[in-house]
Protein backbone atom coordinates (compact mmCIF):
# COMPACT_ATOMS: atom_id res chain seq x y z
CA UNK A 1 0.00 0.00 0.00
CA UNK A 2 1.84 3.28 -0.57
CA UNK A 3 1.19 5.62 1.96
CA UNK A 4 3.21 8.58 0.50
CA UNK A 5 0.32 10.88 0.13
CA UNK A 6 0.50 10.87 3.72
CA UNK A 7 3.68 12.72 3.81
CA UNK A 8 2.80 16.46 2.77
CA UNK A 9 -0.30 17.42 4.91
CA UNK A 10 -1.00 20.83 6.03
CA UNK A 11 -2.17 20.09 9.81
CA UNK A 12 -4.39 22.28 12.06
CA UNK A 13 -2.63 25.51 12.37
CA UNK A 14 -3.69 25.48 16.45
CA UNK A 15 -1.09 23.31 17.21
CA UNK A 16 1.99 25.38 15.74
CA UNK A 17 3.91 27.78 18.51
CA UNK A 18 3.96 31.48 17.58
CA UNK A 19 6.87 33.95 18.87
CA UNK A 20 4.84 36.02 21.77
CA UNK A 21 4.70 39.21 19.91
CA UNK A 22 2.94 37.62 16.72
CA UNK A 23 -0.50 38.10 16.86
CA UNK A 24 -1.61 33.95 16.97
CA UNK A 25 -4.83 34.12 15.69
CA UNK A 26 -4.27 36.78 12.98
CA UNK A 27 -1.55 34.26 11.68
CA UNK A 28 -3.62 31.45 12.01
CA UNK A 29 -6.38 32.96 9.62
CA UNK A 30 -4.05 34.71 7.52
CA UNK A 31 -2.69 31.02 6.98
CA UNK A 32 -6.14 29.84 6.50
CA UNK A 33 -6.80 32.17 3.60
CA UNK A 34 -3.83 31.75 2.15
CA UNK A 35 -4.72 27.69 1.84
CA UNK A 36 -7.98 28.60 0.44
CA UNK A 37 -6.85 31.13 -2.47
CA UNK A 38 -4.25 28.44 -3.55
CA UNK A 39 -7.28 25.57 -3.53
CA UNK A 40 -9.29 28.61 -5.37
CA UNK A 41 -6.81 28.60 -8.03
CA UNK A 42 -6.04 25.27 -8.11
CA UNK A 43 -9.84 24.80 -9.13
CA UNK A 44 -10.01 27.33 -11.63
CA UNK A 45 -6.62 25.94 -13.32
CA UNK A 46 -8.11 22.34 -13.06
CA UNK A 47 -11.27 23.76 -14.53
CA UNK A 48 -9.75 25.35 -17.85
CA UNK A 49 -7.57 22.19 -18.51
CA UNK A 50 -10.75 20.24 -18.20
CA UNK A 51 -12.70 22.92 -20.55
CA UNK A 52 -9.49 23.01 -23.03
CA UNK A 53 -8.99 19.23 -23.65
CA UNK A 54 -13.17 18.18 -23.78
CA UNK A 55 -13.15 20.65 -26.71
CA UNK A 56 -9.40 19.39 -27.96
CA UNK A 57 -11.41 16.07 -28.00
CA UNK A 58 -14.44 17.44 -30.08
CA UNK A 59 -12.48 18.60 -32.61
CA UNK A 60 -10.60 15.81 -32.52
CA UNK A 61 -13.64 13.65 -33.45
CA UNK A 62 -15.07 16.07 -35.30
CA UNK A 63 -12.02 16.06 -38.08
CA UNK A 64 -12.27 11.97 -38.18
CA UNK A 65 -15.49 12.10 -39.19
CA UNK A 66 -14.76 14.50 -42.12
CA UNK A 67 -11.67 12.47 -43.08
CA UNK A 68 -13.73 9.70 -43.48
CA UNK A 69 -16.33 11.10 -45.16
CA UNK A 70 -14.30 12.79 -47.52
CA UNK A 71 -12.42 9.88 -48.21
CA UNK A 72 -15.80 7.64 -48.85
CA UNK A 73 -17.08 10.59 -51.54
CA UNK A 74 -13.84 11.29 -52.51
CA UNK A 75 -14.14 15.18 -51.92
CA UNK A 76 -11.54 17.87 -53.72
CA UNK A 77 -10.20 18.79 -50.39
CA UNK A 78 -9.43 15.55 -49.00
CA UNK A 79 -5.59 16.46 -48.61
CA UNK A 80 -6.47 19.36 -46.63
CA UNK A 81 -8.68 17.25 -44.32
CA UNK A 82 -6.31 14.60 -43.76
CA UNK A 83 -3.41 17.50 -42.84
CA UNK A 84 -5.79 18.81 -40.53
CA UNK A 85 -6.30 15.79 -38.99
CA UNK A 86 -2.99 14.57 -38.49
CA UNK A 87 -1.91 18.21 -36.85
CA UNK A 88 -5.06 17.43 -33.78
CA UNK A 89 -3.37 14.18 -33.24
CA UNK A 90 -0.17 15.58 -32.56
CA UNK A 91 -1.85 17.69 -30.38
CA UNK A 92 -3.76 15.04 -29.05
CA UNK A 93 -0.36 13.53 -27.88
CA UNK A 94 0.83 16.94 -26.11
CA UNK A 95 -2.48 16.76 -24.81
CA UNK A 96 -1.98 13.42 -23.17
CA UNK A 97 1.53 14.47 -21.60
CA UNK A 98 -0.13 17.63 -20.42
CA UNK A 99 -2.80 14.78 -18.70
CA UNK A 100 0.09 13.02 -16.54
CA UNK A 101 1.54 16.70 -15.24
CA UNK A 102 -2.06 18.00 -14.01
CA UNK A 103 -2.57 14.14 -12.25
CA UNK A 104 1.16 14.24 -10.89
CA UNK A 105 0.65 17.71 -10.11
CA UNK A 106 -2.89 16.95 -8.20
CA UNK A 107 -1.08 13.55 -6.75
CA UNK A 108 1.81 15.77 -4.92
CA UNK A 109 -0.58 19.00 -3.37
CA UNK A 110 -0.43 18.34 0.14
CA UNK A 111 -3.55 17.23 1.82
CA UNK A 112 -5.32 19.52 4.30
CA UNK A 113 -8.17 19.87 6.69
CA UNK A 114 -10.40 20.93 3.81
CA UNK A 115 -8.92 17.75 1.10
CA UNK A 116 -7.94 15.11 3.22
CA UNK A 117 -11.26 13.75 4.04
CA UNK A 118 -15.21 13.77 2.24
CA UNK A 119 -18.49 13.50 3.95
CA UNK A 120 -19.83 9.72 3.62
CA UNK A 121 -23.36 10.48 4.99
CA UNK A 122 -25.19 13.32 6.89
CA UNK A 123 -28.18 13.70 8.58
CA UNK A 124 -30.25 16.78 10.35
CA UNK A 125 -31.53 17.26 12.82
CA UNK A 126 -33.92 20.18 14.26
CA UNK A 127 -34.84 21.66 17.87
CA UNK A 128 -38.20 22.37 17.90
CA UNK A 129 -38.04 24.23 21.32
CA UNK A 130 -35.53 26.20 18.88
CA UNK A 131 -38.24 27.35 16.52
CA UNK A 132 -40.89 28.52 19.18
CA UNK A 133 -41.12 32.02 19.72
CA UNK A 134 -39.34 33.39 21.91
CA UNK A 135 -40.17 36.52 24.15
CA UNK A 136 -39.07 39.31 22.72
CA UNK A 137 -36.54 41.66 24.46
CA UNK A 138 -37.76 44.26 26.91
CA UNK A 139 -35.87 47.15 24.70
CA UNK A 140 -37.51 48.04 21.54
CA UNK A 141 -35.01 48.02 18.47
CA UNK A 142 -35.94 51.27 17.60
CA UNK A 143 -34.62 52.00 20.99
CA UNK A 144 -31.93 50.98 20.92
CA UNK A 145 -30.90 52.16 17.42
CA UNK A 146 -31.68 55.61 18.83
CA UNK A 147 -29.33 55.37 21.78
CA UNK A 148 -26.20 54.50 19.77
CA UNK A 149 -27.37 57.32 17.70
CA UNK A 150 -27.25 59.76 20.28
CA UNK A 151 -24.44 58.09 21.68
CA UNK A 152 -22.52 58.52 18.46
CA UNK A 153 -23.91 61.89 18.18
CA UNK A 154 -22.30 62.86 21.95
CA UNK A 155 -18.95 61.18 20.93
CA UNK A 156 -18.42 63.22 17.47
CA UNK A 157 -19.36 66.07 19.11
CA UNK A 158 -16.65 65.93 21.75
CA UNK A 159 -13.84 64.60 19.80
CA UNK A 160 -14.80 66.19 16.22
CA UNK A 161 -11.19 68.04 16.21
CA UNK A 162 -9.20 64.72 17.45
CA UNK A 163 -10.76 62.47 14.94
CA UNK A 164 -9.96 64.90 12.46
CA UNK A 165 -6.38 65.17 13.36
CA UNK A 166 -5.79 61.32 13.26
CA UNK A 167 -7.20 60.97 10.00
CA UNK A 168 -4.86 63.31 8.49
CA UNK A 169 -1.71 61.19 9.61
CA UNK A 170 0.12 59.93 7.28
CA UNK A 171 2.91 57.94 8.40
CA UNK A 172 2.18 55.04 11.07
CA UNK A 173 4.78 56.06 13.55
CA UNK A 174 2.60 59.58 14.10
CA UNK A 175 -0.53 57.41 13.87
CA UNK A 176 0.46 55.28 16.82
CA UNK A 177 2.34 58.29 19.17
CA UNK A 178 -1.31 59.94 18.71
CA UNK A 179 -3.19 56.83 19.77
CA UNK A 180 -1.08 55.98 22.51
CA UNK A 181 -2.01 59.60 23.72
CA UNK A 182 -5.01 59.51 23.11
CA UNK A 183 -6.42 55.58 23.06
CA UNK A 184 -10.24 56.95 24.12
CA UNK A 185 -10.49 57.07 20.25
CA UNK A 186 -9.85 53.61 19.08
CA UNK A 187 -13.00 52.85 19.04
CA UNK A 188 -16.17 51.65 16.95
CA UNK A 189 -17.42 55.85 17.19
CA UNK A 190 -14.07 57.02 15.76
CA UNK A 191 -14.47 54.37 12.87
CA UNK A 192 -18.14 55.41 12.17
CA UNK A 193 -16.79 58.81 12.43
CA UNK A 194 -14.21 58.72 9.89
CA UNK A 195 -16.73 56.93 7.55
CA UNK A 196 -18.88 59.16 7.35
CA UNK A 197 -16.07 62.12 6.78
CA UNK A 198 -15.22 59.96 4.13
CA UNK A 199 -18.63 60.04 2.23
CA UNK A 200 -19.20 63.68 2.75
CA UNK A 201 -15.84 64.16 0.77
CA UNK A 202 -16.81 61.86 -1.60
CA UNK A 203 -20.02 64.09 -1.94
CA UNK A 204 -17.91 66.88 -2.26
CA UNK A 205 -15.46 65.38 -4.91
CA UNK A 206 -12.93 66.09 -2.71
CA UNK A 207 -11.25 63.04 -3.68
CA UNK A 208 -7.27 63.43 -2.89
CA UNK A 209 -8.20 63.75 0.70
CA UNK A 210 -11.03 60.52 0.79
CA UNK A 211 -8.04 58.40 -0.41
CA UNK A 212 -5.94 59.79 2.37
CA UNK A 213 -8.77 59.65 5.04
CA UNK A 214 -10.12 56.39 3.72
CA UNK A 215 -6.97 54.80 4.72
CA UNK A 216 -6.60 55.81 7.91
CA UNK A 217 -10.68 54.56 8.67
CA UNK A 218 -9.24 51.32 7.57
CA UNK A 219 -6.14 51.38 9.90
CA UNK A 220 -8.68 52.02 12.52
CA UNK A 221 -11.15 49.01 11.26
CA UNK A 222 -8.57 46.54 11.27
CA UNK A 223 -7.08 48.06 15.15
CA UNK A 224 -10.93 47.09 16.24
CA UNK A 225 -10.87 43.76 13.91
CA UNK A 226 -7.62 42.55 15.83
CA UNK A 227 -9.27 43.04 19.55
CA UNK A 228 -12.08 41.54 18.18
CA UNK A 229 -10.28 38.43 17.51
CA UNK A 230 -8.17 38.71 20.67
CA UNK A 231 -11.28 39.25 22.40
CA UNK A 232 -9.55 42.10 24.70
CA UNK A 233 -9.94 45.76 24.68
CA UNK A 234 -9.06 47.47 21.50
CA UNK A 235 -6.73 50.18 23.45
CA UNK A 236 -4.70 47.16 24.42
CA UNK A 237 -4.12 46.63 20.89
CA UNK A 238 -2.33 49.47 19.37
CA UNK A 239 1.27 48.77 19.92
CA UNK A 240 0.69 44.85 18.57
CA UNK A 241 -1.20 46.09 15.77
CA UNK A 242 1.32 48.85 14.83
CA UNK A 243 4.11 46.23 15.36
CA UNK A 244 2.46 44.58 12.54
CA UNK A 245 1.45 47.17 10.40
CA UNK A 246 4.62 49.10 10.00
CA UNK A 247 6.38 45.66 8.98
CA UNK A 248 3.94 43.67 7.13
CA UNK A 249 3.64 39.96 5.86
CA UNK A 250 3.24 40.53 1.72
CA UNK A 251 -0.26 38.41 2.62
CA UNK A 252 -0.94 41.17 5.51
CA UNK A 253 -0.37 43.99 2.71
CA UNK A 254 -2.54 42.70 0.48
CA UNK A 255 -5.49 41.84 2.48
CA UNK A 256 -5.24 45.48 3.91
CA UNK A 257 -4.67 46.76 0.24
CA UNK A 258 -7.66 44.89 -0.49
CA UNK A 259 -9.77 46.13 1.85
CA UNK A 260 -8.71 50.04 1.29
CA UNK A 261 -9.46 49.87 -2.55
CA UNK A 262 -13.02 47.79 -1.77
CA UNK A 263 -14.25 50.76 0.96
CA UNK A 264 -12.94 53.56 -1.56
CA UNK A 265 -15.27 51.75 -4.25
CA UNK A 266 -18.26 51.44 -1.70
CA UNK A 267 -17.80 55.17 -0.53
CA UNK A 268 -18.35 56.35 -4.22
CA UNK A 269 -21.17 54.54 -5.52
CA UNK A 270 -22.76 55.17 -2.32
CA UNK A 271 -21.84 59.15 -2.73
CA UNK A 272 -22.79 58.74 -6.37
CA UNK A 273 -26.76 57.26 -5.21
CA UNK A 274 -27.06 59.95 -1.81
CA UNK A 275 -26.33 62.86 -5.00
CA UNK A 276 -28.83 61.38 -6.72
CA UNK A 277 -31.86 61.36 -4.27
CA UNK A 278 -30.48 65.26 -3.01
CA UNK A 279 -30.91 66.08 -6.85
CA UNK A 280 -34.49 64.17 -7.02
CA UNK A 281 -35.61 65.77 -3.94
CA UNK A 282 -34.82 69.23 -4.99
CA UNK A 283 -36.42 68.84 -8.49
CA UNK A 284 -39.33 67.38 -6.60
CA UNK A 285 -39.45 70.49 -4.14
CA UNK A 286 -38.92 72.86 -7.10
CA UNK A 287 -41.79 71.36 -8.99
CA UNK A 288 -43.83 71.58 -6.23
CA UNK A 289 -43.00 75.63 -5.52
CA UNK A 290 -44.04 75.47 -9.28
CA UNK A 291 -47.34 74.17 -9.12
CA UNK A 292 -50.50 76.05 -9.58
CA UNK A 293 -53.63 76.75 -8.05
CA UNK A 294 -54.96 73.40 -9.68
CA UNK A 295 -52.04 71.54 -8.55
CA UNK A 296 -50.34 71.25 -11.81
CA UNK A 297 -47.13 72.16 -12.88
CA UNK A 298 -46.63 75.40 -15.17
CA UNK A 299 -43.90 73.84 -16.98
CA UNK A 300 -44.98 70.27 -17.92
CA UNK A 301 -48.20 71.92 -19.18
CA UNK A 302 -46.51 74.80 -21.06
CA UNK A 303 -44.57 71.44 -22.77
CA UNK A 304 -47.87 70.30 -23.92
CA UNK A 305 -49.71 73.38 -25.06
CA UNK A 306 -49.56 73.17 -28.79
CA UNK A 307 -47.21 75.37 -30.71
CA UNK A 308 -48.86 78.09 -31.99
CA UNK A 309 -50.55 78.54 -27.92
CA UNK A 310 -47.07 78.38 -26.39
CA UNK A 311 -45.91 81.44 -28.78
CA UNK A 312 -49.03 83.31 -26.90
CA UNK A 313 -47.51 82.97 -23.04
CA UNK A 314 -43.90 83.47 -24.43
CA UNK A 315 -44.93 86.58 -25.98
CA UNK A 316 -47.62 87.67 -23.62
CA UNK A 317 -50.10 88.45 -26.03
CA UNK A 318 -53.73 88.37 -24.86
CA UNK A 319 -55.09 89.52 -28.21
CA UNK A 320 -52.89 86.28 -29.82
CA UNK A 321 -54.33 83.88 -27.74
CA UNK A 322 -57.95 85.07 -28.04
CA UNK A 323 -57.44 84.66 -31.84
CA UNK A 324 -56.16 81.11 -31.04
CA UNK A 325 -58.20 79.90 -28.63
CA UNK A 326 -61.33 81.08 -31.13
CA UNK A 327 -59.68 79.34 -34.02
CA UNK A 328 -59.46 75.82 -31.87
CA UNK A 329 -62.01 73.46 -31.29
CA UNK A 330 -63.87 74.44 -28.45
CA UNK A 331 -63.29 71.28 -26.72
CA UNK A 332 -59.62 71.40 -27.11
CA UNK A 333 -59.62 75.14 -25.87
CA UNK A 334 -61.68 74.16 -22.88
CA UNK A 335 -59.34 71.74 -22.13
CA UNK A 336 -56.08 74.03 -22.52
CA UNK A 337 -57.65 77.12 -21.19
CA UNK A 338 -58.69 74.86 -17.92
CA UNK A 339 -55.01 73.45 -17.74
CA UNK A 340 -53.47 76.87 -18.06
CA UNK A 341 -55.28 77.83 -15.26
CA UNK A 342 -54.50 74.91 -12.67
CA UNK A 343 -51.53 75.62 -13.36
CA UNK A 344 -51.07 79.21 -13.30
CA UNK A 345 -49.94 79.68 -16.53
CA UNK A 346 -53.28 81.63 -17.03
CA UNK A 347 -54.04 84.07 -14.02
CA UNK A 348 -57.99 85.03 -13.70
CA UNK A 349 -59.19 88.16 -12.38
CA UNK A 350 -60.30 88.27 -9.24
CA UNK A 351 -63.81 90.67 -10.82
CA UNK A 352 -64.04 88.12 -13.72
CA UNK A 353 -67.47 85.66 -13.20
CA UNK A 354 -66.61 82.62 -12.23
CA UNK A 355 -67.89 79.76 -14.40
CA UNK A 356 -66.94 76.76 -16.58
CA UNK A 357 -64.47 76.43 -18.69
CA UNK A 358 -66.95 77.32 -21.80
CA UNK A 359 -67.91 80.21 -20.44
CA UNK A 360 -64.44 81.29 -19.76
CA UNK A 361 -63.68 81.03 -23.35
CA UNK A 362 -66.26 83.30 -24.51
CA UNK A 363 -65.46 85.77 -22.18
CA UNK A 364 -61.99 85.45 -24.08
CA UNK A 365 -63.51 85.77 -27.77
CA UNK A 366 -65.22 89.06 -26.60
CA UNK A 367 -64.64 91.73 -23.99
CA UNK A 368 -67.76 92.92 -23.63
CA UNK A 369 -70.85 90.24 -24.10
CA UNK A 370 -73.99 89.85 -21.70
CA UNK A 371 -74.47 86.88 -19.79
CA UNK A 372 -77.42 84.87 -19.76
CA UNK A 373 -80.39 86.57 -16.97
CA UNK A 374 -78.20 89.39 -15.96
CA UNK A 375 -77.98 93.36 -17.84
CA UNK A 376 -74.26 94.06 -16.95
CA UNK A 377 -70.78 93.82 -19.00
CA UNK A 378 -67.62 92.17 -17.59
CA UNK A 379 -64.56 92.36 -19.44
CA UNK A 380 -62.14 89.73 -18.98
CA UNK A 381 -58.99 90.81 -17.84
CA UNK A 382 -57.03 88.01 -17.59
CA UNK A 383 -53.35 87.93 -18.58
CA UNK A 384 -50.83 84.93 -19.45
CA UNK A 385 -47.58 84.87 -17.66
CA UNK A 386 -44.37 83.18 -18.54
CA UNK A 387 -43.31 79.51 -17.02
CA UNK A 388 -40.38 80.77 -14.97
CA UNK A 389 -43.09 83.72 -13.34
CA UNK A 390 -45.46 81.16 -12.34
CA UNK A 391 -43.96 81.16 -8.16
CA UNK A 392 -44.77 84.81 -8.16
CA UNK A 393 -48.05 85.01 -10.11
CA UNK A 394 -50.73 86.57 -8.04
CA UNK A 395 -54.33 87.36 -8.35
CA UNK A 396 -55.11 91.96 -8.80
CA UNK A 397 -58.49 93.03 -8.70
CA UNK A 398 -60.05 95.34 -11.22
Amino acid sequence: MDYSKWDHIEVSDDEDDTHPNIDTASLFRWRHEARLNRDREWREEKEKFEKDKKEHIQALHKAKREYEEGVKNNASNLKQLEENLKELEVKDKEWQEKEKEMNKKERLRPLNVDTISHEGKSRTVINKDALKEKPKPEEDDDEIHEEAAERLKRFNEKYDKEIKKFGLFSRPLDSKTYLEEHPFLVCDETANHLVLWCLDLAMEEKFSLLDHVSHQCIVMQFMLELAKSLKCDPRACIRLFFQKFIDPEPEYQRMFNDELTAFRERIRNRARVKLAEAMQELEEEERQKRLGPGGLDPQEVMNELPKELQECFLSRDVDMLKRTLEAMDPKDASMYLKKCIDSGLWVENANAAEGESEGQIEELKTDDEEETGEGDKREAKASPTKPNDVAAATTSSA
